[in-house]
């Protein structure tokens, strides 16, 4: 059942992506050689009447994409000129490439919005439920219903942001806790956790749960898409920048062994689990596609905005081979991350 739903998540989050680059380039007239849905050999494909796509499943469920003419770096002469993807209008471009990430963030929404009218929005705030016998948050005064207004000076509006920031702080080092009790009072609490060692593997715990209220009806539900959609994105962006400093690193990554695991997981925690690891992953999968890297619908737009300042375009034979390299050194990544994961089960 795990190998199951882990081919169905990616297959539907790629999909959807794949669909808005199709819908948008074919809208544009863009010759489109093959949909393909995995990569690797093709173990499935068709041809409807009077189109020219070939429509595929391929055997590895790790990608996808829609083969579009013009993304080549020699320029097939057997296709119109007009009908490749440099002679489209800048807006034509412009839509077939962020049409993927849009159709992904729209897609993640909807499933958020039946997670909140389906099983009910969960409390998104972040309030304390609980604080636990024998640790630190508790002995220094915590207690349930206190509102986490900030983690060492820094405002938090999700128990995501509490999550995230805890994380990103030195292992061991004091917190400073700022919480609005029930009575509407602003303490500030200095908590050091406690270090706990199991298998082998240091963790250091504050001893705080996050309230399980669940709130119903729609405007809850519309409430917690919205709060819940941007507490992921913000997520994305705390992450990627904190790649870039070093304060995190490659060990921090998970690629599709670690999805595995993560969906088996999921999946044993009920279908609502399901449902809502689509929706995070669809958002990053939009959002990493965002970025302005070779071989991402981001690189792209990136040269597209290069076209628009310099107004004219950047020669399609260049662009390609940067996008090939980039294309390289994304697989090259994915293999690194793999090994990593796969160690990690050993």
């Amino acid at each position: 059942m795990t190998l199951l739903y882990f081919v169905l998540i990616l297959g539907v989050t790629i999909l959807v992506h794949e669909v808005g680059h199709f819908i948008f380039a074919k809208r544009a007239g863009i010759y489109i050689y093959e949909f393909a849905i995995g990569m690797g050999p093709k173990i499935y494909s068709f041809n409807r009447k009077n189109d020219e796509t070939t429509y595929s499943i391929r055997l590895i469920p790790l990608g996808g994409y829609v083969q579009m003419a013009g993304e080549e770096i020699e320029p097939d002469e057997n296709i119109p000129k007009e009908r490749r993807m440099q002679s489209k209008t800048w807006n034509e471009r412009f839509l077939t490439i962020v049409a993927g990430c849009v159709f992904n963030f729209i897609f993640a929404f909807i499933l958020l919005l039946i997670i909140g009218l389906v099983y009910g929005a969960p409390e998104l705030k972040p309030y304390i439920g609980e604080t636990l016998d024998g640790y630190p948050a508790k002995e220094e005064g915590l207690a349930s219903g206190d509102l986490i207004l900030s983690i060492n000076g820094e405002p938090v509006k999700t128990s995501d942001d509490v999550m995230m920031k805890l994380e990103l702080v030195s292992k061991g080092s004091s917190i400073v806790f700022e919480t609005k009790k029930e009575t509407g009072e602003i303490e500030t609490y200095n908590i050091i956790p406690k270090k706990e060692t199991i298998d082998n593997e240091e963790y250091y715990k504050y001893g705080i749960t996050f309230t399980t209220d669940v709130n119903h009806g729609i405007g809850s539900a519309i409430e917690f898409a919205f709060v819940k959609f941007g507490s992921i994105f913000n997520s994305m962006f705390v992450v990627i920048g904190n790649l870039i400093n070093g304060n995190l690193g490659l060990k921090n990554l998970a690629g599709p062994v670690g999805i595995y695991n993560i969906v088996g997981t999921s999946a044993s925690a009920g279908f609502e689990n399901v449902i809502y690891l689509i929706a995070f992953l669809s958002i990053n999968v939009g959002f990493i596609n965002f970025l302005p890297i070779p071989a991402f619908d981001g690189g792209r737009l990136f040269f597209l905005l290069i076209e628009k300042i310099k107004g004219s375009k950047v020669d399609p034979k260049i662009e390609n081979i940067i996008h090939g390299i980039g294309l390289f050194l994304l697989l090259l990544l994915m293999i690194i991350i793999t090994i990593q994961d796969i160690s990690r089960l050993m």
